[in-house]
């Protein structure tokens, strides 16, 4: 820290602190903060050229942010720095150092060619919570040399700059959450709803990358016949050069992260020493990190999801690896759903397919048996009353025979019904219509055989009791929560919805649960409403499976 005693900046607390309330609230994007940090270091100490160099993981800049130099200029110049000579000391001995000529100091290696002259030179680090994060460095001080002044005014600015991060790490680390667990909802809704897994996929990529702040976004399945990694799905910078290649385990990046089994992340890809083979320089990108991700094609493999950043943007650290890892596992968790309710539907197909044969090698052959040896001996029973009963009794092996037949017919249809979209598709395209008006995301069970079971006249009621129950809370309940089960056991349709909001006033409009009474009722079943002890409601609608005549 600079000897306060030298020199104290007549610099305002006031323009401090609304300096940093500025970063707080209108700076969420890390990188815009730091570009904000540098441009204001550069105004308030009077300097030409400003730099911030972000160290990554291997004690090296992984972002280098200037202020001072138009795009040519940098151009001519080419590749950033990476945190040697000069700026490297400050990255090994975190102190402030000012000089008048910094060609002279020991540490200092030169300019690389087309790099304008710089003398005077004045650098402070960046810390937050007690780690360094970065250091700003100034040269070109205008009119003269750095002084005690400008080395005390950008220390504390560096203070508040570190303070500021931290916020801005903060706010990105709770929106982070917020936006994964929005992401997991939209993943479990489109595969209740049936979709494609090719939409699936499609929609965990996009969702990650909202997540995981990337400019490009791709999946990547095993291939077992070919011992690579095949991208399925890329959209973003440079997708079109990963969308359907082959990607070699050995050398490819989403291959080294198949065989760690852990994240993995680089600061920048297209220097990394692993990855030999693959696109590298497919839309300039610098940081990049991969997840493994349950593979929705085969069970039994796993996929990797690859995030990437465009070079020169901030490298992906573990406060990006926790939400994006998070959002890995529940997206698994959803594909797993997924394939065992698929299972189960196999399963039932399975088995009426079974009952079908049975039915028609065994029960329908044995009666059609047992008809005509009572038709051979028909003719020779006697009296004729007993001639009529055997002649009923093959009438009504005959009926029976049609009757299994019909059964099976229904079976067969049925079994092609699974694949079509049925109540449960219905169900979550009222919530997607409904949460607008609700502001806010109500959590939904489904539990049973409701694609198979529930007749479509009993649905038709259950999706409009659903409607107006939701309806009913966002224009009069006032809920900041809302959980509906729907159910189908062996016997009845069960529909539970339950609200925090302000409960049923007394003497309150009742039209709507009359409506919803009523048709439980011509359902053969029941409405109830009750009112819970820690505030709102809890409806319950009900009607058996077997409707009344």
């Amino acid at each position: 820290m600079p000897d306060e005693s030298k020199w104290r900046p007549p610099l305002s607390q006031q323009r401090m602190d609304k300096f940093l309330d500025e970063l707080q609230d209108r700076e969420l994007d890390l990188d815009q903060s730091l570009r904000r940090i540098l441009r204001t270091a550069v105004e308030w100490v009077d300097a030409r050229y400003g730099a911030l160099g972000v160290i990554g993981e291997d004690r090296l800049l992984s972002q280098f942010i200037t202020v001072g130099m138009d795009e040519e200029q940098k151009a001519a110049i080419g590749r950033s720095p990476q945190g040697r000579g000069l700026l490297g000391e400050l990255i090994s001995h975190p102190v402030p150092l000012r000089l008048a000529e910094l060609s002279k100091h020991p540490s200092s290696c030169g300019f690389p060619e087309n790099h304008p002259p710089m003398h005077s030179f004045l650098g402070v680090p960046i810390r937050v919570r007690g780690e360094v994060f970065g250091n700003l460095y100034l040269t070109e001080k205008w009119g003269g040399e750095f002084d005690a002044r400008d080395e005390w005014l950008l220390w504390t600015l560096a203070v508040a700059a570190g303070h500021a991060v931290d916020s801005v790490r903060w706010y990105r680390e709770a929106w982070k959450r917020e936006r994964g667990l929005l992401a997991t909802a939209k993943v479990t809704g489109a595969l209740l709803a049936g979709a494609d897994h090719g939409e699936v996929l499609r929609l965990v990529v996009n969702q990650a990358m909202e997540v995981g702040d990337a400019d490009l976004g791709l999946v990547a399945l095993p291939t077992d016949d070919r011992g690579a990694l095949s991208v399925k799905v890329a959209v973003g910078a440079g997708a079109a050069q990963y969308q359907d290649i082959d990607l070699p385990v050995d050398g490819s990046f989403v291959g080294v992260a198949l065989r760690s089994q852990e994240p993995i992340s680089s600061s920048d890809i297209a220097r990394d020493a692993r990855v030999t083979a693959g696109p590298r320089g497919a839309g300039r990108l610098g940081p990049a990190m991969a997840v493994q991700l349950a593979n929705p094609l085969e069970g039994g493999t796993r996929g990797i999801l690859m995030l990437g950043r465009l070079s020169g943007r901030v490298e992906f650290t573990t406060d990006d690896f926790d939400p994006l890892s998070a959002f890995a596992r529940q997206a698994d968790l959803a594909f797993l759903a997924q394939r065992r309710q698929e299972a189960e539907q196999m399963r039932l197909i399975n088995d009426r397919d079974r009952i079908a044969r049975d039915l028609h090698d065994m029960a329908i052959q044995r009666m059609i048996g047992t008809a005509m040896s009572l038709q051979s001996v028909q003719n020779l029973i006697q009296p004729l009353a007993a001639r009529e009963r055997v002649a009923n009794a093959v009438d009504d092996l005959d009926a029976t025979a049609k009757d299994i037949r019909t059964t099976i017919f229904e079976l067969q249809n049925q079994r092609v019904g699974l694949s079509r979209h049925g109540l449960r598709t219905r169900i979550v395209e009222v919530f997607e219509h409904a949460v607008p008006a609700l502001g806010f995301n109500p959590l939904l069970r489904m539990e049973g055989l409701l694609d198979t079971v529930v007749s479509p006249a009993l649905e038709e009621h259950l999706v409009a009791t659903l409607v107006e129950a939701l309806s009913n809370i966002a224009r009069h309940a006032q809920a900041h929560s809302a959980e509906v089960t729907v159910t189908a056991t062996e016997t009845e349709l069960v529909l539970s919805v339950v609200d925090d909001g302000i409960g049923i006033p007394e003497g309150g409009r009742r039209s709507g649960l009359a409506n919803l009474a009523e048709r439980a009722r011509s359902c053969g079943g029941e409405l109830t409403t009750l009112a819970r002890e820690s505030g709102g409601t809890r409806l319950l609608w009900r009607a058996p499976l077997q409707q009344p005549a």
